[in-house]
């Protein structure tokens, strides 16, 4: 058994254990599964797999899109475990996957096919009410359609996917590599047995598609050459309507999210974008797991994580559906360190006050230093530091998460500043951000900032980013004139985290991350087009006139 079958099977056991969990008792009678090819507009047909109790109906109804067809035994156990407990359940493959008819080409059908299936569904006796259900690529094809949804469509549920595809996508000019590039690699149509580092470190990547793969990719080669948000690929066409979506729910959206699920930043600006019709009653819920909901934070307490969708999933739809009560709105987040739920207003998190600490040449300090300091290293990107710990990974599942990190100054491209132990608990709750003041030989280059924990078992990454010169302000490409010593801003994810008594805080300063981001060449252009790289002096400059710093939201 392959490591993917493992993950599955472990999937598939847990699910299995979380469905007889729930306090509903499985007591209705279901029939063998009915598959239809459902026509669409343009005459292809897709396959949709329909189950339901043996009673006469009409029921509350399940939906889900899916382009994943190794996922099909979970999708039937989820649709047997429904339909026991007195709903129907309707699961169909996207074009081109599973069995459905036409081409699969990712994003580009999602909002016509899924319109014509729940104009469909909406027509059948049998059905009462529907409720939406999806998670990654089958929560975009829920968001695709939210807007334009039929009269019996009453909630969706959508967790680990955001309608901002450019904040998935890029940070600073860097491309997100364990996301997209792994995601492509594994859904390219047909199967690609290149190495996916070499893949992922392949230069010029435009080329990396014919030359690796063996195959023409436009969707990748689009995703990878466009590198600013004003790029009209991002301004006109799906990506542009996705984003403008959630702005025109109605409906009730629960919006659910892992503090190092990759798509976490595009979600919370979903949320933010949310119509105030649909917030009235919709929920957004940040917990402690990753991508696959499994619980990813080292050396911590985690007793109260609650990271079963299965129980949250069933009850948000038995509420809305069965019980027609509409859901308490609000924001319920998990602090990481502290093991407890909160429940807060609303989103963005309201910044009462920060606290600041100074780059030194003895470490990081409450106060600024008058005395100016520096440190320099070398970055070659050819050589870039591997990442074990992040927020943004996705093939490399094992290094998602708060993981324990390597000792201070570990590669001499990596430069770590350490604080004195914290007197009290130390609490923050939002966007960290680090104030650099920087200059190199390049003419353009990358700086990464790392936030970590230094506690008595070892040390834990908290957050990490990446700013690059050319995007220094904002997503305008600036110039830079090498030598010269500038201000660069490194934002943060959102995260709620309680430092304990007595631990140290230490931020790691470079210049790569990977394969979590594109390696930046130190060349200024768009990334995947440069054939080579230069290495380059990098030096960070503190005290004094440079107030370099790190801003902690409390």
């Amino acid at each position: 058994m392959t490591d993917f079958e493992k993950m599955m099977e472990l999937a598939f056991q847990n699910m299995k254990t979380q469905h007889a969990e729930l306090s509903d008792q499985p007591i209705f009678e279901i029939t063998e599964a009915e598959e239809i090819m459902l026509p669409m507009t343009d005459g292809v047909k897709l396959r949709t797999i329909i189950r339901k109790p043996t009673d006469e109906g009409p029921f509350p109804t399940i939906i889900v899109r899916t382009c994943y067809p190794h996922g099909e035994r979970i999708q039937n156990l989820k649709a047997e475990e429904y339909c026991k407990r007195g709903f129907a359940f309707v699961y169909q493959y996207c074009r081109g996957s599973g069995g459905s008819g036409g081409k699969w080409e990712p994003n580009v059908n999602e909002r016509a096919d899924g319109k014509v299936t729940l104009d469909w569904l909406d027509a059948q006796e049998w059905v009462e009410n529907i409720g939406y259900f999806g998670s990654s690529y089958l929560a975009l094809t829920g968001w695709a359609i939210a807007d334009i949804i039929p009269n019996k469509l009453k909630t969706l549920y959508l967790t680990h996917y955001g309608t901002d595809r450019f904040t998935s996508a890029y940070k600073n000019g860097l491309f997100r590599q364990d996301i997209l590039t792994s995601w492509a690699m594994d859904n390219a149509g047909s199967p690609i047995t290149a190495d996916y580092l070499e893949s992922v470190s392949y230069r010029p990547q435009i080329n990396v598609d014919e030359k690796l793969w063996g195959m023409h990719l436009n969707w990748y080669r689009d995703w990878i050459t466009n590198t600013q948000r004003s790029d009209p690929y991002w301004q006109v066409g799906f990506w542009k309507l996705l984003s403008e979506i959630p702005s025109k729910v109605k409906v009730p959206v629960y919006i659910g999210e892992g503090w190092y699920d990759h798509h976490l930043g595009s979600a919370l600006k979903t949320w933010e974008s949310l119509s105030s019709e649909s917030k009235k009653h919709s929920v957004l819920r940040l917990g402690a797991w990753n991508h696959g909901f499994m619980p990813c934070v080292d050396g911590i307490t985690a007793n109260n994580i609650e990271n079963s969708d299965v129980k949250s999933s069933y009850e948000w739809f038995d509420g809305i559906l069965r019980k027609k009560t509409l859901p308490k709105a609000g924001v319920s987040i998990y602090r990481i360190g502290a093991d407890s739920w909160e429940h807060v207003s609303s989103y963005p998190f309201k910044r009462n006050k920060q606290e600041e600490y100074y780059l030194s040449d003895y470490g990081l300090e409450n106060a600024l230093s008058v005395l100016e300091g520096s440190r320099s290293y070398s970055y070659n990107p050819d050589n870039p530091v591997t990442i074990h710990g992040a927020e943004s990974l996705f093939k490399s599942i094992t290094g998602v998460g708060s993981r324990i990190q390597p000792e201070c100054n570990y590669r001499d491209d990596v430069l770590s500043f350490v604080s004195a132990p914290l007197d009290n608990k130390l609490d923050i709750l939002g966007k960290i951000i680090v104030e650099l003041y920087v200059s190199t030989d390049a003419e353009d280059t990358a700086f990464t900032a790392r936030l970590m924990e230094v506690r008595e078992d070892g040390t834990y990454n908290v957050r990490g980013s990446i700013a690059t010169l050319a995007f220094r302000d904002g997503e305008t490409r600036g110039s830079y004139t090498p030598g010269e010593i500038v201000k660069l801003t490194i934002d943060m994810w959102d995260i709620a985290w309680r430092f304990q008594k007595g631990s140290k805080l230490r931020l790691d300063i470079s210049s790569s991350a990977f394969p979590e981001y594109a390696v930046h060449t130190n060349k200024a252009g768009v990334w995947s087009v440069q054939e080579d790289a230069v290495i380059t002096k990098q030096t960070l400059h503190f005290g004094g006139k440079y107030p370099s710093k790190i801003v902690l939201p409390l």
